[in-house]
């Protein structure tokens, strides 16, 4: 432990969405006393060879290249390089605070839909500066001002996060059965599983775009008391949640340890599927299974290692060799202080 393993899988995962699955801002990825951290990979595949070059700075300000050509946006280089990883930060997936598992499908749908990521990050800019404008909205600012630039944010909160929601609906829909299967692959003892979103319109939500921005701009004028004396936005995807349930109750109060282990398992076994199977992605996904065996018992490894035996590429990490289930030993290399070597 704390040779680097993680370090380096991380790296990958990066270039993949742009994110950390331990932290939640770049400024930790840096090593303290320096400036930036640099990340730079090659991916072959699909009869390509692309070179991908990150600089990763504390304050954000990131810059990224691509063939050794400078992009225009960092979000530029996703889709290039796609990655599923299993972790035991996963574990929040099921028993941490909304936030995780809204964060579990926009990077499934930037990495699926790279121009996904820019619908999201329009979205979080109007968020930000209606937040701003309700928070300053006690000032001397004119009522008949405040409604028209209101109306000006909310149109535009409305056509992003309607957006966000119909993608998020559609891709529920489509992970049910896959949730399903891979739950019943690796706890077939425990019961079925499910997975629906719960949204601030309602569950029953559906996928009609122009429904969706209808039912938000409803919500927003009903809850426009609320945010003006609360200085922020009370309705829109930022809110929404992900029900995973065990048995047809809520997994994160009813799950054992293991259970939610296997949830949060299938839920990357099926996130794994559909990139996999989207012909717009060029070939399968990097699959990393980082320190995850330690966390399972015998049985439950050797399922998982069943279950993911048949990926065209799976990178694993861990501090004991024994934990490997023998099914997925393939070429070994040591990672001592930073230092990777093929193991002898």
């Amino acid at each position: 432990n704390g040779q680097g393993k993680t370090n380096l899988v991380e790296a990958l995962r990066y270039v993949g969405s742009l994110s950390s699955h331990r932290v939640a801002t770049d400024a930790p990825l840096v090593r303290e006393g320096a400036d930036r951290a640099i990340v730079r990979c090659t991916v072959v595949g699909e009869g390509r060879s692309i070179d991908v070059d990150l600089e990763i700075t504390a304050s954000g300000s990131n810059r990224a290249r691509l063939n050794n050509a400078p992009v225009t946006r960092t979000r530029d280089v996703l889709g290039t390089l796609r990655t599923v990883l299993f972790a035991p930060e996963d574990l929040a997936l099921v028993k941490g605070e909304p936030g995780e598992r809204r964060k579990f499908l926009d990077e499934l749908l930037a990495a699926r839909l790279p121009r996904f990521a820019g619908i999201r990050s329009d979205y979080d800019r109007v968020l930000k500066q209606r937040n701003s404008l309700l928070k300053s909205a006690r000032s001397s600012r004119p009522q008949e001002n405040l409604d028209s630039t209101l109306a000006v944010w909310d149109e535009q909160l409305s056509d992003f996060g309607s957006q966000i929601i119909q993608s998020r609906v559609e891709l529920i829909d489509e992970l049910r059965p896959l949730v399903l299967a891979a739950y019943t692959d690796l706890a077939p003892e425990s019961g079925e599983t499910s997975i629906e979103y719960r949204s601030f319109l309602g569950d029953d939500v559906g996928t009609s775009l122009e429904t969706i921005k209808a039912g938000f701009h409803e919500a927003m004028a009903n809850a426009r008391k609320s945010e003006l004396e609360r200085g922020m936005s009370l309705v829109g995807p930022h809110r929404d949640d992900v029900f995973l349930g065990l048995r047809s109750l809520p997994a994160k109060g009813y799950a054992s340890h293991g259970e939610s282990w296997s949830v949060a398992l299938a839920l990357r076994l099926a996130s794994y599927e559909i990139l996999r199977d989207d012909l717009r992605g060029g070939g399968d996904p990097v699959l990393i299974l980082d320190d995850v065996f330690a966390e399972l018992d015998v049985r439950r490894r050797e399922r998982l290692a069943h279950a993911v035996s048949s990926a065209e590429q799976v990178l694993i990490t861990a501090a004991v060799a024994q934990d490997v289930p023998t099914l997925l030993v393939g070429q070994r290399f040591e990672v001592v202080r930073g230092s990777v070597s093929k193991a002898s």
